[in-house]
């Protein structure tokens, strides 16, 4: 038995010391393995992500293009810029944009000269006089060209191309139309990256195209007289009566909308322009104004930081402030008097209750002009 014992304990450490030899972490991986917590599942945890979350306002940006197109600045550029600012508000939960056909057609003087430069430029190269430092490149196939109209020339087999690819993804149904828009989705992006610098807008200098490249709802209503107008302020009245946002911004310069300013505040909504009217109507409705300047600076940007502080402590003080309503107050002061005459009349029931216990209990003793010694002998 002694031996059985023995021979027992050497092949348990030989297999021990062999396990260890083949894999020499095994031992180690229980001795060290500790079990943490997800803080997702702890919901009580108030340093888990779901109680660090805040509440933000959502915010709708409502562009009128008829009246404050970007005319200084690039369209792309000074929508991204605007959202940018409007980001310090709160969540971004709607961008639209509303004009009529000549404000897409209309091309803003600057951009005209610049369109002259450019064609001075390519009379120029052509003729020979200038020579660029650097080659033209195209970013769709990589070749390089000396001349700019040679590169516009060039980028017309592109062009091709493009309209080859989207013909093919219209024609298709089905899961092959499916598979054409996987299949050709980066090279339609690539040229259409590539033509913004090389081919121009047929039509104005590609405003609507800009707009919603960079996320705006972009809406053409009829060219008759405040017909943008119209439809911009029915969907601005549409969302406020379903409450969808809290926080309202305005690109415009237009005072037709200041009793809309007005019917926005009365509904406990954040309102802000953006315009260039220095002392506008529109400016002093709203709770903040701001300049086109300011937008494309990102001076809108950091003095959001201090309007919305502003608006919390605003809030609080409207919390915390007391008002007189007299009707509540006569109604509390009625209920507090009946509480006071019921507390007196329990009072004094109680009060009478007791002397009449004390009564009968003097009736069964004796006659009250009795002394107690001629009671007790009585009854002796």
């Amino acid at each position: 038995m002694l031996q059985f014992a023995k021979f027992r304990t050497t092949f348990n450490t030989i297999q021990s010391k062999t396990l260890q030899t083949l894999n020499p972490i095994l031992p180690y991986r229980f001795r060290y393995c500790r079990f943490s917590t997800n803080p997702s599942f702890n919901s009580h945890d108030p340093s888990s992500n779901s109680g660090q979350r805040i509440a933000q306002k959502n915010v709708a940006i409502f562009w009128d293009l008829d009246n404050k197109p970007p005319k200084s600045f690039p369209p792309y550029d000074a929508a991204l810029r605007l959202k940018k600012a409007a980001m310090s508000f709160g969540f971004i939960r709607y961008m639209i944009a509303y004009a009529n056909q000549h404000a897409f057609s209309y091309v803003p003087v600057e951009v005209r000269k610049q369109r002259k430069e450019r064609k001075a430029l390519d009379q120029l190269e052509n003729m020979g006089v200038l020579r660029p430092n650097e080659p033209y490149i195209c970013r769709v196939c990589g070749r390089r060209f000396y001349n700019n109209e040679k590169l516009i020339n060039h980028f017309k087999l592109h062009e091709r191309e493009q309209t080859k690819r989207l013909n093919q993804i219209e024609s298709a149904r089905g899961k092959r139309r499916v598979k054409l828009v996987g299949k050709f989705s980066m090279k339609i992006e690539k040229y259409k990256s590539a033509a913004r610098d090389v081919l121009t807008p047929k039509v104005g200098y590609g405003l609507g195209d800009e707009l919603k490249r960079a996320g705006f709802w972009v809406r053409t209503v009829s060219n008759k007289p405040q017909a943008a107008d119209i439809s911009l302020r029915n969907h601005m009245v549409d969302m406020m009566d379903k409450r969808l946002v809290e926080c309202v911004i305005l690109v415009s310069d237009d005072t037709d909308f200041v009793e809309l300013l007005k019917e926005a505040r009365l509904r406990c909504l954040k309102t802000v322009v953006v315009g260039d009217c220095s002392d506008g109507a529109l400016k002093r409705t709203a709770d903040a104004a701001f300049s086109w300047q300011e937008i494309m600076l990102g001076k809108a940007k950091k003095e959001a930081v201090s309007v919305v502080s502003r608006w919390k402590d605003r809030d609080v003080l409207k919390k915390l402030e007391w008002t007189y309503n007299p009707e509540k107050e006569k109604i509390t002061h009625d209920s507090t008097d009946e509480a006071d005459v019921e507390s007196e009349g329990s009072d004094a029931e109680s009060f009478y209750s007791e002397e009449d216990g004390n009564s009968m209990q003097k009736d069964d003793c004796g006659a009250w002009w009795e002394l107690e010694a001629d009671t007790v002998r009585t009854s002796s």
